[in-house]
């Protein structure tokens, strides 16, 4: 019976060929094509002029318009938004009258004024912010809470999906005694 001593060595011998095999072949390459050269890889796509920003215009602000997103929000539909919400319950809870946790509870959000949740301590920006919380300003916060509120607390990358946005607004929509009357 081999002891753990023999396999150390049979395992020593077979890196030790490895090593043997490739370090000069890929020396040898790399004399022959230079260091910069990459055999097998493939070019990536150039953009498309569809892609491209409008005269005057930036990317993103072509590519996020929280008025389509609010326009979507008479045909979302609130059940698809449950995967995308669950990644709100990690900081947020969402049951009447539950405390906050490291956000606000997110009941009755929709019409409540920025920054208003008794007992949460909000970033100065928030409770700068004023006005209250419309469908439009949630879907600006939603998507890039840092651009829509540079200096929030709130460590969210956003949602980039406009009709996952629309869905998850009409889901929030529904975490109230009287839900918010559907944007015009």
């Amino acid at each position: 019976m081999m002891d753990s001593f023999e396999l150390t060595k049979i395992a020593g011998g077979v890196l030790t060929a490895l090593l043997l095999i490739f370090v000069p072949k890929t020396f040898i390459d790399l004399a022959r094509h230079g260091s910069h050269h990459i055999e097998g890889g493939f070019t990536l796509p150039a953009p498309t002029e569809a892609a491209a920003p409008a005269e005057g215009g930036s990317a993103q602000a072509a590519a996020f318009d929280p008025a389509k997103v609010v326009a979507a929000i008479a045909t979302a539909k609130p059940e698809n938004a449950s995967g995308t919400f669950k990644k709100c319950l990690g900081c947020h809870s969402a049951e009447k009258g539950a405390a906050s946790k490291a956000g606000p509870n997110l009941w009755g959000v929709l019409g409540r004024p920025h920054g208003s949740f008794p007992g949460f301590g909000y970033s100065e920006a928030m409770k700068a912010k004023g006005g209250d919380w419309t469908y439009s300003d949630l879907a600006a916060f939603l998507h890039k809470p840092k651009q829509f509120l540079p200096g929030t607390k709130m460590i969210f990358n956003g949602v980039s999906d406009p009709q996952e946005l629309a869905d998850l607004l009409a889901y929030l929509r529904t975490l109230s005694d009287s839900p918010q009357p559907l944007p015009q």
